[in-house]
């Protein structure tokens, strides 16, 4: 009871008498019950449910941005203008080719028809209708290149103007006007911005292996429900927060223990209308490990340790002091959840332990715990 001694809680032989005089006062109080459901909390960090990077797709000098750095865009915004004139040439370009090809394909068929009257009364020989057909074959994959040529020359003018592919906040233009910029499929495209979709966000940590432990035997016995994606709530708060503001559920388990920290990644997703919550900030959240249950909860400074054990002192009728070892739950409303040692009726000391002694008597007045 070295601890105990230490705070002012003394062994003493039964019946030695407290102090001279009238015996101390102190405040009791039976603990309070309540329906409470047992919570474990961790530490999580937001991360964007959407992300995308926004590249050039072809080349060329920048012209123009149609956003402010940091705005809310919707998907299709313009956001950059590429110089298109190059571009409109190429356009112009392939478009004089198809009608160079579609004249010639009329000029073949015309060709071909005349080759197949004069094949008709053997007027000209067969080598040379074979070469009038080959020729309307040739001409109408010159004109079938040049559509596609205009296709892909309109696609590349389209690319000049580069449009949201999302809709979410808009970083910073990592480009200015002016600065020429490098499109393609390849590692060399040049980055102009990125855009983060945040409502609804993820909050992503890890938990224990024991803890997992815990919740499969949990659910297995009945005693808190199946974690099930997208049906077990789980409440979130910032770290200027004292209350567990934040509603949400659980997203995604990952499907394999880290083998290097021996924890589950565990995801969940929150709702961020006013985008209040940026992606990369850190919370703690808090997963259900029980279904609710009745217990018995008193407040924190009633506690007392005596080296691994924790106490509590309680008053019997007769205005002694004994002590109670208890097994201690989580925190609920202020108070600290008692799993075992003490009775409801029990009349717990919760102000003046510094005046009590075990065995001594004290002059017990009734109060009250409350939830904060």
């Amino acid at each position: 009871m070295g601890a105990v001694a230490a705070i002012g809680v003394l062994c003493q032989p039964h019946g030695a008498a407290a102090q001279a005089g009238a015996p101390p006062a102190v405040t009791v109080s039976p603990p309070l019950a309540r329906e409470v459901v047992d919570w474990n909390e961790y530490t999580g960090q937001f991360a964007a449910t959407e992300s995308v990077e926004v590249r050039a797709r072809v080349s060329g000098y920048l012209t123009e941005i149609h956003f402010q750095d940091g705005q809310f865009v919707k998907k299709g915004d313009l956001l950059f203008v590429i110089d298109p004139r190059p571009f409109e040439i190429d356009l112009a370009s392939a478009k004089a080719q198809l009608t160079q090809a579609t004249a010639r394909v009329e000029l073949a068929n015309r060709q071909l028809s005349r080759a197949a009257e004069l094949r008709h009364s053997e007027t000209i020989a067969a080598s040379t209708y074979d070469e009038r057909a080959a020729e309307v074959r040739a001409a109408t994959g010159a004109a079938d290149a040049a559509r596609a040529a205009i296709a892909s020359a309109e696609l590349n003018l389209d690319f000049t103007r580069v449009a949201a592919p999302m809709s979410g906040h808009v970083s910073r233009h990592l480009v200015s006007i002016g600065n020429l910029v490098f499109g393609g499929a390849g590692a060399g495209t040049t980055l102009l911005t990125t855009i983060v979709e945040t409502d609804p966000i993820y909050c992503v940590f890890d938990i224990s292996e024991a803890d997992l432990l815990a919740y499969q035997r949990a659910a297995a016995q009945g005693k808190m429900p199946t974690p099930a994606v997208g049906t077990l709530p789980i409440d979130g708060r910032r770290f200027d927060e004292k209350d567990w503001t934040l509603k949400g559920h659980l997203d995604f388990v990952e499907n394999q223990l880290d083998r290097g920290s021996g924890t589950l990644r565990v995801r969940a997703v929150f709702p961020n209308p006013d985008a209040s919550i940026l992606a990369g900030s850190f919370a703690r959240v808090r997963v259900p490990a029980s279904e609710p249950h009745q217990a018995l909860l008193v407040p924190e400074s009633a506690i007392l340790s005596d080296q691994s054990r924790k106490l509590l002192m309680t008053v019997a009728a007769d205005g002694s002091v004994a002590p109670r070892v208890v097994e201690l739950g989580p925190l609920y409303g202020g108070l600290r959840v008692i799993r075992e040692g003490i009775a409801p009726t029990d009349r717990v000391v919760i102000n003046g332990l510094i005046r009590v002694r075990v065995g001594a008597k004290v002059a017990a007045q009734d109060g009250k715990i409350d939830v904060q």
